[in-house]
């Protein structure tokens, strides 16, 4: 696999693949540009080289097939022209031979962005009549939207068919995949994974796939009272998978029989109401009478899951411990960041994943200090259960 680092794109027209669906208020204003900000190294890489770049990128989920108002990429594209200080052709017709006759006039150093690729129904088909017409536009293509790689999609799979000795990956997904590699192929031991988040359903093909490769596996959040529920304890009106509860105690004994030490929680902060301002009552055990609900980990879970982080050379985090949204219950997540923050100061490889995980690190001040904050949800958790990621695959055939 070439890096792009290696390659010239003087005069070449790049089709690029981003991952620019990003948060907006009510007027359309970018709350969060992090995914666009990920991208500018692979964008300012390719125009220094001299490149014109044919950006596509989805934004929402259209339903209706065709063009829809409120799912344009027009604020996005906006955006993009304060960023790089230029103009970025854009149009909203979704006509071809419109959009052709734009690429077709683009010079080196110019900017074209499409409008939301989710409009066409083929796109999400991974339609191959779509993908040809989208590759005619361009000489190369490069894939930098690892939020989207485990989407089987027009734009960033079958595409890669109609270059086969032009595909790259951006920068972004080069770092991704080099650094996720890290982890489940040959990681510095004691290896800690910290999965949290509200239910186990979502992480049971994570775990299954962890607990052959990790030393330490702490359990945290919501999906901790399905175990302790399991388990005949009390948790009061907790959020709980009972359609779960055999398979919690399944993981549980496959980690005591692969020797992987399991944590987790043994003291709660539970709150009267999913509310920041609800009364607050300290569980020493878990033990959570009726009518209140567990909130966030309390002093001794924090300080075991700590001391645990502190002795690790690897860590994955993926999963908040509490309801970190509401200030009264994030301290349990923000002392897991700092712990994270603070043994990757010793020398510890640390990685941050999925949406909530990388919120709470960004908004407890530690993710500068953290060594690789994954920008994919869905995709990490995807590869972190062993599944060939289709816009991975589609680079590396």
């Amino acid at each position: 696999m070439k890096s792009i680092n290696d390659v010239s794109f003087s005069g070449r027209k790049v089709l690029l693949r981003v991952d620019f669906n990003v948060p907006v208020d009510e007027n359309k204003n970018i709350t969060d540009d992090t995914r666009i900000r990920e991208a500018m190294p692979t964008i300012d890489k390719l125009l220094g080289d001299g490149a014109a770049l044919i950006i596509m990128a989805h934004f929402g989920r259209p339903k209706k097939g065709g063009f829809e108002a409120d799912l344009s990429l027009k604020p996005v594209a906006d955006y993009l022209s304060r960023i790089l200080d230029k103009k970025v052709v854009f149009t909203q017709s979704l006509d071809f031979g419109e959009i052709s006759s734009l690429a077709s006039a683009l010079k080196p150093g110019d900017v074209m962005m499409l409008e939301n690729i989710r409009f066409y129904p083929e796109e999400t088909k991974g339609d191959e009549a779509f993908a040809r017409k989208l590759s005619q536009l361009g000489d190369c293509y490069v894939n930098d939207a690892f939020g989207a790689a485990h989407r089987e999609h027009a734009s960033t799979a079958t595409i890669a068919r109609f270059f086969p000795n032009d595909r790259y990956f951006g920068l972004l997904m080069e770092n991704e995949v080099r650094n996720l590699n890290k982890l489940m192929q040959n990681p510095q031991r004691p290896f800690t994974a910290i999965i949290g988040g509200s239910k186990i359903s979502s992480k049971i093909d994570v775990i299954k796939n962890l607990l052959p490769l990790v030393d330490n596996l702490v359990i945290g959040g919501g999906m901790s009272y399905t175990f302790a529920k399991a388990e005949g304890k009390a948790i009061g009106r907790s959020i709980c998978e009972d359609d779960k509860m055999d398979i919690a105690l399944e993981l549980k004994a496959a980690a005591k029989a692969k020797g992987v030490n399991l944590y987790l929680p043994v003291d709660i902060v539970a709150g009267d109401s999913f509310s920041n301002d609800c009364n607050v009552k300290y569980c020493p055990q878990v033990d959570i009478p009726d009518g209140w609900e567990g909130m966030d980990a309390g002093e001794k879970t924090v300080k075991l899951f700590t001391d645990v982080i502190m002795n690790s050379k690897t860590i994955l985090w993926n999963g908040p411990v509490g309801v970190f949204e509401f200030e009264t219950f994030a301290k349990g997540t923000d002392a897991i960041a700092k712990a994270v923050a603070e043994a990757t100061d010793k020398g510890a490889f640390s990685a941050v994943g999925g949406g909530d995980s990388v919120s709470a690190v960004n908004k407890s001040g530690f993710a500068e200090r953290i060594s690789y904050i994954s920008t994919g949800g869905g995709a990490m958790l995807e590869f972190l259960e062993g599944k060939v990621l289709p816009g991975i695959k589609a680079i590396m055939d």
